[in-house]
């Protein structure tokens, strides 16, 4: 893993896959730009995915360590 990659958030990396997806979006990038921009997007949303994974494995420990009761999954649909 890049350091870069290390070191942003879950926040910088959702706020820079939201500008991708504005600027392509937009209809105004050339072929070219938009082949690197799905690279980058692809990119950050994998971070994203992972720093959601890492606090949700953190929590779980929490939860075991303090003998709470599981959570439940989340529905958002529901």
């Amino acid at each position: 893993m890049s350091n870069s990659k290390k070191n942003l958030t879950f926040e910088d990396a959702l706020k820079n896959l939201e500008g991708i997806i504005e600027h392509l979006e937009s209809g105004d990038v050339p072929l070219a730009d938009l082949v690197d921009h799905y690279e980058q997007g692809t990119r950050l949303l994998k971070t994203c995915h992972e720093r959601l994974n890492e606090a949700e494995m953190k929590i779980e420990k929490l939860r075991e360590k303090s003998d709470q009761p599981a959570f439940e999954n989340f529905d958002p649909d529901e």
